[in-house]
Parts: C-alpha cells; sequence; structure tokens
C-alpha cells in the first residue's frame, strides 16, 4: 500500500520460520515494503535506522522481549509514528492488556488466520491516514 507516493513499510520481526514466510507471502501479496529479522537484539537498531511505518512484533523473542522493544520504541520520540501489532502464542487476555500497557497498537493471539492479521494491519496503518 502507497502513502504519499512511496509504500509503506512494514519490519517483521519473528523467530519462527513458518509464521515469518507466510508473513513474508501477506505483506508481499498486500503490497507492502517489508523486512524481516529473528532477533530481538537486531530489533531495536532496525527499527531505529528503518523507521517502518508499521512492525509486525512476536512477543517470545530470543535475547530481548517483544515486551522489552516495544517499551523502547515507546520511549523514543524519534519513533513515535512507528506503530506496533504484537503477535503472541500465549494469547491470555493479560498478555493482550500488557501489551497495549506498554504502546503497542494492536495485538493478536497466535496461531491467526491471514484475513484477520490483514485486517488488523489495515486497521493500524489506516488510523495513520485518518
Amino acid at each position: 500500500m502507497a502513502v504519499g507516493g512511496r509504500k509503506q513499510r512494514v519490519l517483521i520481526v519473528e523467530d519462527e520460520d513458518n509464521i515469518a514466510i507466510a508473513l513474508d507471502y501477506l505483506m508481499t501479496r498486500e503490497g507492502y515494503e517489508h523486512e524481516r529479522i529473528a532477533s530481538g537484539a537486531e530489533a531495536l537498531d532496525r527499527i531505529r535506522s528503518l523507521k517502518p511505518d508499521l512492525v509486525l512484533l512476536d512477543v517470545m523473542l530470543p535475547e530481548v522481549s517483544g515486551y522489552e522493544i516495544c517499551q523502547n520504541v515507546r520511549s523514543d520520540e524519534s519513533l513515535a509514528d512507528v506503530r506496533i501489532l504484537m503477535m503472541t502464542a500465549r494469547g491470555s487476555a493479560m498478555e493482550r492488556r500488557k501489551g497495549l500497557a506498554l504502546g503497542a497498537d494492536g495485538f493478536i493471539a497466535k496461531p491467526f488466520e491471514l484475513k484477520e492479521l490483514r485486517e488488523e494491519v489495515h486497521r493500524i496503518l489506516d488510523k495513520e491516514g485518518a
């Protein structure tokens, strides 16, 4: 999808290959510019350099959790425009509340249908243009 003549950028932070492949497929099909990293330790540096429109952020990552990454992004004013959609196999209400309290724009439980994820991505990114 394009905003102001450029494709919206999505950073996929996911360490499970099967899920990352599905996310990559969906982002390609939807027309987003995207890339994937699998390490929580790399995520914050990449978010700072890329300044993506959206981060699809797994909660359970090696080295640094998605919650820690979300908290760091939200405490950095230069990243205020970055949207975050957290994803986790731990889909409890408590996990969801924690992610949203840390500043995530959305939270989705794995396993999810690609249609469900697509709708959530559009909901979050459409807020940006509103």
